[in-house]
């Protein structure tokens, strides 16, 4: 089986290195002069893996397109629209498209999977891989459970099987709306962790965990997903990932924000921010955490005043929250 995976940064590196022990024929792609691509051709290895020598690596993405079955995609979710407009220059009729990254489209609220199909590409060769696990526990050889989802029944079950491993265990996802949703959300969710590290409230973090993933399910139901998949792999399954680990960008992002200093690597959990408030506002479903972490990142809401610190602004949020009216605990 031939595979592409286009993006070889962090996720993208590791799945090509991943699929490549698995014995499958593996191109890895990246923009020719960007920093990830330039590292991995000059050295061969990046700080979370070294890439077998049967791994071909390109930056031409004609060669990369064309010459795949199966083409992950594994680039920042705001990039994916304009991203996808160049692949589909290629004839890509009878190839599948496995997209290994979170987020929702700012400009849109369209989910990844969403962009793609509304792009033209059929939603029977689209699929979605997600799940907890940190690359630097993977090439320890620690494993971890993932979930593959898609509208076609035949491809996540194809896909998960053969993906599978002694080092990831896959889970047919049931939910596309649900799994994605999920699995973007928690970035947002992660962002807060941080700040709770930042502010040495790190005992909230199980509340954290609980009513985030409360509100989550309300966002999924509202928009016609199962909201059961709030408390499955792809959002309260990574928790430990994203809320815990050293390793996670989004909770870095969060901690670096309360002690004013710049995190200079991707944290989805910022733009997926923006993007929940509109599906919010659209869909009429209350997200207090999400809208806090909006508040902190765009700076809009009161509690931006002028010389105010971000760990104030930070205290601030977490008092509002705090304030907020008594609810029932389950409530829609």
């Amino acid at each position: 089986m031939k595979i592409s995976v286009l993006g070889c940064g962090r996720w993208g590196s590791f799945i090509a290195w991943y699929l490549c022990n698995k014995g499958y024929d593996v191109c890895s792609w990246g923009p020719e002069g960007d920093y990830s691509y330039e590292v991995l051709k000059s050295t061969g290895k990046n700080e979370y893996v070294t890439l077998d020598k049967r791994i071909l690596l390109t930056c031409d993405l004609k060669e990369a397109v064309t010459r795949a079955e199966i083409i992950i995609i594994s680039i920042s979710s705001q990039g994916l629209r304009g991203f996808v407009s160049r692949i589909l220059e290629y004839d890509v009729a009878d190839k599948d498209f496995v997209l290994c990254m979170k987020g929702i489209e700012v400009a849109t609220g369209a989910r990844l999977s969403e962009v793609l199909t509304q792009s033209g590409i059929s939603p029977e060769h689209v699929a979605v891989w997600v799940g907890p696990g940190h690359i630097q526990a993977f090439t320890q050889g620690i494993p971890n459970c993932m979930v593959i989802d898609s509208a076609s029944e035949e491809l996540k079950k194809r896909l998960a099987d053969s993906f599978k491993s002694d080092l990831i265990r896959f889970y047919y996802g049931t939910d596309l709306i649900g799994t994605e949703i999920g699995a973007a959300a928690k970035n947002v969710i992660g962002i807060v962790a941080g700040v709770l590290d930042g502010c040495g409230y790190v005992s909230l973090k199980g509340a954290l965990m609980s009513r985030g993933a409360r509100e989550v399910a309300r966002l999924i139901k509202a928009m016609g997903g199962n909201e059961l998949s709030a408390y499955g792999l792809a959002h309260l399954g990574d928790s430990e990932a994203t809320l815990f680990s050293e390793y996670s960008h989004n909770r870095m992002y969060g901690e670096m924000l309360v002690k004013d200093k710049k995190f200079e690597k991707l944290a989805e959990g910022v733009p997926t921010a923006a993007a929940m408030k509109k599906l919010g506002e659209k869909y009429g479903v209350d997200l207090p955490i999400t809208c806090a972490v909006f508040d902190l990142c765009y700076g809009e809401g009161e509690e931006g005043e002028e010389g105010e610190d971000y760990k104030a602004r930070c205290m601030k949020l977490l008092a509002n929250l705090f304030a907020r009216d008594t609810k029932s605990e389950f409530y829609s």
